[in-house]
């Protein structure tokens, strides 16, 4: 088949999609040079750049690669690849001409994310990104956050449902703020600050508004955390048996995590919700209980927990390496160790705890 007859129906609805917000405006384009199934190095397709100056000066991004572009392949015939494309809106100055390449790249390595582990974005899903999402800048933008793109509806394609996700650049205590309540409610929050929901590399936390932190701190108080587990770099667990006494159950989580346990335990348990950290083969649950007990099955520990604990745990627990012994569960250890932070060359960066 000639280029000229391959047919791209997917592509041409998502096309049609941007005509309609964008006109004539002809995008900035940043196509691939050997397509991924070839071998190339970069999962999508292409990625189209549009200029606003609207309500203030970005560049939008919207990729061309999660879903199925051409024929039709997977067998479900209700949504196209992976059911979604993902924008992007980053600040920019109103005389600026082209965009920065970072963000092809970081969106190219959200792909490979998607491709390599089979793991899909969806809205109100967010994602640390172990660093400034700028390789190298001073940004505090340092996790993202995904939701409909506030002017791309989802669309029906020949291939299937297509929805556009917006990535949203957030700084880690807008992170923490996020799980501790609703990534969408929070989100909602942050628009009165962040029109069409850009990313601003070069702002502050939200946190700093008063109104903000007032509104986000009566919303988890009112409802709690919808986050209800989260991935920690170092998770283990032993139970030692001691001589004329019981045995001591150590647990052993990296620096980095006890600031998520000490901000999301308070907004869990509390409500009747179980909490959840998982690692590597562990995972350590802790739920609500009348009376202290600890129940081991297999690589999986469940801590029921009495709130005078809970109270122990939020008062005494650090983010330093060393050794907590709760007086109010006794037998029971937390070891918290150093966090190795390291950038996508192996190199330490940071050091916590």
């Amino acid at each position: 088949m000639e280029p000229e007859d391959l047919q791209a129906p997917g592509w041409d609805a998502i096309d049609k999609a941007l005509a309609a917000l964008y006109a004539d405006q002809q995008p900035k384009h940043f196509g691939t040079l050997i397509s991924y199934e070839l071998g190339g190095p970069d999962p999508l397709r292409g990625i189209s750049v549009y200029k606003r100056l609207d309500p203030v000066p970005h560049w939008h991004f919207v990729t061309y690669g999660f879903t199925e572009l051409y024929d039709k392949e997977s067998e479900d015939a209700q949504t196209s690849g992976w059911g979604f494309e993902l924008t992007m809106r980053l600040k920019t100055e109103a005389e600026a001409a082209e965009p920065p390449i970072w963000t092809i790249n970081f969106l190219q390595n959200l792909a490979r994310y998607v491709f390599n582990s089979g793991n899909i974005f969806a809205n109100g899903d967010y994602m640390n990104a172990n660093g400034p999402i700028a390789s190298g800048s001073p940004t505090l933008i340092r996790s993202v956050v995904f939701a409909h793109d506030p002017e791309l509806p989802p669309i029906a394609t020949p291939n299937g449902h297509v929805e556009f996700l917006q990535v949203v650049g957030i700084t880690d205590d807008e992170e923490l703020a996020v799980k501790q309540w609703s990534t969408l409610k929070v989100l909602n929050v942050f628009s009165e600050h962040l029109p069409l929901l850009l990313t601003d590399l070069d702002r502050g936390s939200l946190l700093e508004h008063r109104d903000v932190r007032d509104k986000l701190a009566a919303g988890a108080a009112a409802e709690g955390a919808n986050t209800g587990y989260v991935f920690v770099d170092q998770l283990a667990w032993s139970e030692n048996r001691r001589l004329l006494r019981k045995p001591e159950l150590q647990i052993a989580l990296d620096a980095r995590q006890v600031k998520e346990v000490l901000g999301l335990l308070p907004y869990r348990l509390p409500f009747g919700k179980e909490f959840a950290l998982i690692g590597g083969d562990a995972k350590v649950v802790f739920a609500p209980a009348p009376q202290n007990s600890y129940s081991m099955e297999e690589n999986r520990l469940r801590l029921q927990i009495q709130p005078d604990v809970l109270a122990e745990i939020q008062s005494t627990l650090a983010q330093k390496e060393g050794r907590y012994s709760l007086s109010t569960f006794k037998g029971v250890v937390l070891q918290v160790k150093k966090t190795l932070v390291k950038d996508s060359n192996d190199n330490v960066v940071e050091t916590i705890g």
